[in-house]
């Protein structure tokens, strides 16, 4: 597995432009980070209950307690742009995310 890391592929996705002695350097810490997990996936977890936190804290957050809120003309309206109430934002993921061709 650590050896099939396509640091190019990953650095596009990252939107990173590396140099070659970056794409070196990081294909190196990924494989190891990758063979560090492939060594946790091999650990006996039976009877490990699941954790959310190393620490055992308590929830201290409020209740949530529906309140008063922005209608969306007045949140919308130092927006950018703006349509029927809604933020209007560039494709992140590319024309691939909002099914129509660019």
């Amino acid at each position: 597995m650590s050896g099939n890391v396509d640091i190019d592929k990953l650095a596009r996705l990252a939107k990173l432009d590396l140099t070659e002695q970056e794409r070196e350097s990081f294909g190196r810490q990924v494989g190891e980070i990758l063979t560090f997990v492939e060594q946790l996936s091999q650990l006996d977890t039976e009877g490990v209950e699941p954790m959310t936190s190393a620490l055992d804290v308590q929830n201290r957050f409020r209740d949530d307690v529906p309140g008063e809120s922005f209608t969306p003309e007045v949140a919308t309206a130092s927006a950018p742009a703006s349509q029927d109430g809604f933020f209007l934002v560039p494709p992140v993921l590319g024309a691939a995310a909002t099914g129509k061709d660019s």
